[in-house]
Parts: structure tokens; C-alpha cells; sequence
């Protein structure tokens, strides 16, 4: 660590040997003794040479060992908060089990990251998680539900100060600060381009499956898959989407009705979690050789769907690039820059059996 400048000659106390107090540093550095009280805590507010002042004088006098002074004028770590859904979509829980293992991987950023599981689609519980954060963060990342409670609670972070970030799924009209995920547009086309090629010359319908619609992404992707397969694979008819709510068993009674009532059914698009009941109907029902099905995250349970040939193609983007970027923003927010200066875009990750990691 570089050696201090010279703060000056040392400052002679009135009575000699009486032990340094705050006083003392304060008359020397020529602050009021709340300015070093900021500043030997960490606290915001103080100007760096104001700051730089401060440690020299509390060096000069031996206030403190000069080790302990130096670590004065690093910033506090950022407090990271991340709110993802609970429930049982695997992505989602593995994406909240990388987030608490971080521990020191971002101290270059001089970040702290932390993780909270909040009620699925639930709008209040949601924007009640997010003004919890207020004085517990100095920043937040979550997953958005499109709704008037989410959007005033992030209207009210980003009036405080706040620096807020949506993942995965964005907010629209919203005051956040960035987006970390995929164009969810260019998602749901590009499962519709392998769906029609995968089907091939076959005629017949094609499903949609989806966590919610309250999910921007999920209705993004419904879009992007319905408007390719209308250009480009009119053979396909497509039938309208069903609500499964990234619960496993819901999607399998999803997958079982649409099974039942569609024997010309030839296709199965999961916009959203817990593939492992689709693929688990399509198996009771003999029909995983003849069903295309196209699903979302690389799990262990889609890694095994794809494995056997339940599932013929997983779409999906990577845990670490997402938090990275999400740290990266912080950062740039912190130090003054552009949110996104001198972030990369998220690229989509297609896994089928043959190239998995």
C-alpha cells in the first residue's frame, strides 16, 4: 500500500501525554469532528480530499494503527440484493444458489450480493419485498411482474436514489435503471425457427405453455414464436397459450389435456420453467418421438429430458454472465459512468443433446 503524504509537522497537544482524541484530529485535518467521525466509519458525504485530510492528520497523530486508517478511504462494499420467484423452477433456484456462493468473487467490484425469494406471482408481495430493501441495500436486481404496485414500488426506489435493475423479465414505463437478460423477442423466434424445422414437412398444431403472462418475457417470447411461425411456417397452426406457473405439476396436467384433445398435436413450446412436466406427460402418452418439444434453462432436469430425447432443444442464458453484468452495472452506476458502458448483451444459449457441457 503507497505510504501516505506527509501530513505535516505533528500537531503539539495542550497536555503532552493525554491520549489522541477525535478533537485532535478534527483541529488538524481543519474538520468538524462529525466530518471524521464520516470518515473513519465508512460513512457517505465527505469529499475524497476531504477524506485524504482526515487519514493524514489521524496518521500523523497515531489515532489509529495506519492500516486501519488507509482502510477508511476505501468505499463500504455495495449491497447487492437480488429478489427472485420461489417456487420449484429449478433455473430460478439454481440462479439464486449461485447468487449466495458468490462470497468474495466480486470483492474487485467491492460488492457484497445477497438473495431473497419472494412469493410468485404475487404484484403486492413483490413491490412489498422491494420497499423492504430501502435501508437494507444500496441497490436491487429482481425478476418484474408487470403491474401499477411493482411499477410505483420501483418509482419510489429510484425517487430515494436507488439504482434498480430488472432481471430476466423487464417492467415496462418503469424508472429502472437497466435491463440484464435477452431480447425476448429474438428468444421466442429463434424456438420457432427450430420448431419448424424440426417438425419438418409434418401439417398439424403446435402448443404454447408459459409461467404467466404478468411475466413481460413470457409474452415476449408468445410473440416472437407466433409471429415467425405465421411468416415463415404457415403448415403450422398454433394453439393458444396455456398458464402453468412454472409448476411441475401443473404443466404436466397442461401437457396431458393438450395430448388428449390434440392427436394431430406435433409441437410443445415451455416459454417458461418445469420442463420436467411436460416431458413427464409426453412420456406417460408415448408421444416424446413424435412431439417436438423446445424448452427454456439448462437444469439437471432438462439436461436429462434431452438426454433421452423427451426434449429436443433447451434455450437459455447463463447464471454467471447475468450477475456479472448485473455487478458491472452497479458499478458503472456508483462511479458516474452510463449504466451500460462497457456491457456486453446477454447471447442466447442453445443446448441439444449432442453439445451438452
Amino acid at each position: 500500500m503507497k505510504k501516505a503524504p506527509d501530513a505535516g509537522p505533528p500537531v503539539v497537544l495542550p497536555n503532552g501525554g493525554r491520549r489522541v482524541r477525535a478533537q485532535d484530529v478534527a483541529r488538524a485535518a481543519g474538520v468538524s469532528p462529525a466530518t471524521v467521525d464520516r470518515v473513519l466509519n465508512r460513512r457517505p458525504g465527505v469529499r475524497a480530499r476531504t477524506a485524504q485530510q482526515v487519514v493524514e492528520a489521524a496518521a500523523a497523530l497515531g489515532y489509529l494503527p495506519r492500516e486501519e486508517l488507509f482502510e477508511a478511504l476505501r468505499p463500504k462494499p455495495l449491497r447487492l440484493a437480488f429478489l427472485l420467484p420461489a417456487g420449484n423452477n429449478r433455473y430460478l433456484r439454481m440462479l439464486g444458489e449461485y447468487i449466495a456462493s458468490t462470497g468474495e468473487q466480486f470483492a474487485p467490484f467491492n460488492v457484497i450480493c445477497q438473495c431473497r425469494f419472494v412469493e410468485q406471482f404475487d404484484p403486492r408481495a413483490l413491490a412489498a419485498a422491494l420497499r423492504s430493501l430501502r435501508r437494507r441495500a444500496d441497490g436491487v436486481v429482481f425478476m418484474a411482474l408487470e403491474d401499477p404496485h411493482v411499477r410505483e414500488a420501483v418509482e419510489e426506489l429510484s425517487a430515494s436514489g436507488m439504482p434498480v435493475l430488472t432481471l430476466i423479465s423487464d417492467l415496462s414505463h418503469s424508472r429502472r435503471d437497466a435491463y440484464v437478460g435477452l431480447d425476448n423477442r429474438a428468444v421466442g423466434r429463434t424456438a420457432a425457427r427450430l420448431m419448424g424445422r424440426f417438425v419438418g414437412d409434418r401439417r398439424g398444431k403446435v402448443a404454447l405453455i408459459a409461467g404467466s403472462r404478468r411475466y413481460r418475457a413470457h409474452e415476449e417470447r408468445e410473440m416472437g414464436f407466433l409471429g415467425l411461425i405465421e411468416e415463415e411456417f404457415p403448415r403450422l397452426s398454433v394453439i393458444g397459450l396455456r398458464e402453468g406457473h412454472d409448476d411441475a405439476t401443473e404443466n404436466y396436467r397442461q401437457a396431458r389435456r393438450l395430448l388428449a384433445q390434440h392427436p394431430d398435436l406435433v409441437g410443445i413450446y415451455n416459454v417458461g420453467g418445469a420442463s420436467d412436466g411436460v416431458g413427464r406427460a409426453l412420456r406417460e402418452a408415448l408421444r416424446a418421438e413424435t412431439v417436438v418439444f423446445i424448452g427454456h434453462g439448462l437444469t439437471p432436469d432438462t439436461r436429462t429430458l434431452l438426454i433421452e430425447g423427451t426434449m429436443d432443444a433447451a434455450l437459455t442464458q447463463d447464471h454467471a454472465a447475468m450477475v456479472l453484468n448485473c455487478v458491472r452495472i452497479f458499478n458503472n452506476l456508483r462511479d458516474g459512468r452510463p449504466a451500460l458502458a462497457g456491457i456486453e448483451p446477454l447471447r442466447i444459449a442453445l443446448f441439444v443433446r449432442e453439445n451438452l457441457p
